[in-house]
């Protein structure tokens, strides 16, 4: 039976997504729930590899196993085998060729900063925090200036595996909420860290440091010195991700 997975974790005690000798991942600890569960060795595809730090309310993952426990009790167990820090939200039966990473069409990110004098205890694991006055208007200029096809190399590391650095942006938004201001970013897919390097570079922005025309041309490719420092990790979830199939949670097939 080919299965999918909705997996929620709270990131901070994580060294990432992906399996590491002697560091704790989230791919680690749900490989052992699932194998203990499901009583065979199970191999996880992604739709995200989340950095160390990020959390998730919309990872998927999808797995193969020999089994006659339905979804939602494998679910069920697995999240009871599972530290409090990562759940297993959903399991569904899922066609035999989809693969959750090779098949998500988009994913979607969250940025969270917390924007004032005094910081906020209750949004110490949750949110970036930036005491400084910012604009918002310029903030929700530059997100603009991402949406579209654009070369993001500028914002992520100089040496890294990617070899295409083109990505295609189909929403970027920020807004406030009170002191909590909130970026939101879908796209086809991300490059390492690019996320935080344009939360980062788009604070420049909002604080005066840079023009939206420098910004812009960053866009356009250019090396990771000349945009802003990358924001801290706490303050990032992966939301979701999209698949041709909008109903993939709502039943067991």
């Amino acid at each position: 039976m080919n299965l999918a997975g909705l997996v929620e974790y709270e990131g901070t005690g994580f060294a990432g997504w992906a399996v590491q000798p002697e560091r704790r991942t989230v791919e680690g600890v749900l490989s052992e729930a699932l194998s203990t569960v499901l009583r065979q060795p199970v191999k996880m595809s992604v739709a995200g590899r989340t950095d160390a730090g990020v959390h998730a309310s919309g990872q998927v993952v999808s797995f193969r196993a020999q089994t006659e426990l339905r979804p939602a009790l494998i679910s069920y167990k697995t999240t009871a085998a599972l530290p409090k820090d990562v759940a297993l939200r959903r399991c569904v039966a899922v066609q035999d060729d989809f693969d959750a990473r090779r098949d998500a069409r988009s994913r979607t990110y969250e940025y969270r900063l917390f924007n004032d004098e005094i910081r906020s205890p209750l949004q110490r694991h949750h949110a970036g925090y930036a005491p400084q006055r910012l604009d918002l208007n310029l903030l929700q200029g530059a997100a603009r200036l991402v949406e579209g096809t654009h070369d993001f190399r500028a914002f992520t590391p100089q040496k890294s595996y990617h070899v295409r650095f083109e990505r295609i942006v189909t929403r970027s938004r920020w807004s406030r909420h009170d002191d909590l201001l909130r970026y939101r970013i879908s796209a086809d897919s991300f490059l390492y860290g690019m996320v935080r390097a344009l939360v980062g570079t788009m604070l420049e922005v909002a604080g005066g440091k840079r023009d939206l025309t420098e910004f812009d041309r960053l866009l356009s490719g250019g090396k990771r010195s000349e945009a802003g420092p990358a924001v801290t990790s706490r303050g990032l979830t992966l939301v979701g991700v999209d698949y041709d199939d909008p109903n993939l949670w709502r039943s067991e097939r």
